[in-house]
């Protein structure tokens, strides 16, 4: 959690319903950045594999770590550590890569380690602090605790539609 918190407090905070409230939270995958734990929806993950050889796009953005070969197609990786206020270290051992899937679009994700699953159930949610860095507000759909401690759910669509602040380049024939 500590990694949100780095935007001054008055920033641009999507507002959400939830502050406060309990609500459901799908299954999903659990993982790590550091000391941070975060979750995407298990309906949003196609595959979690050892991270491929990656491929750096010059110029790209710093949350776009490259391209990737995922069964024979393109597939662009994001690394969140950038946009969550994280350590970009090199990756450990541990790290996955995470097929993300939603509306036909796919994107994979980085993650540090995978850390398990995070069972369907109730808990009262919250929404990203107001003093999370806005790039991470924006993909944190809320925050819960659970018995090891907080932890954000992750919007996967929001992830996917990363691609969209990219720039579609066309080349010459």
């Amino acid at each position: 959690m500590e990694q949100l918190l780095t935007q001054p407090a008055g920033s641009d905070r999507r507002p959400d319903a939830t502050d406060g409230v309990a609500s459901a939270y799908p299954t999903a995958v659990l993982v790590r950045f550091g000391a941070a734990r975060y979750a995407l929806p298990m309906e949003s993950v196609a595959e979690v594999v050892a991270v491929p050889a990656i491929t750096r796009i010059p110029g790209s953005p710093d949350w776009l770590a490259g391209v990737v070969n995922w069964r024979g197609r393109v597939l662009p990786v994001v690394d969140p550590r950038a946009l969550l206020g994280a350590d970009r270290n090199a990756l450990p051992s541990s790290a996955r890569l995470l097929v993300l899937s939603a509306d036909g679009v796919e994107a994979g994700f980085l993650a540090e380690a995978v850390a398990g699953l995070l069972e369907a159930g109730s808990a009262v949610t919250a929404a990203p602090p107001a003093t999370a860095k806005a790039s991470a507000s924006s993909l944190v759909s809320s925050v819960l605790s659970d018995a090891h401690g907080p932890l954000s759910l992750l919007d996967a669509s929001a992830v996917l539609r990363l691609r969209a602040e990219q720039p579609s380049v066309r080349r010459g024939r």
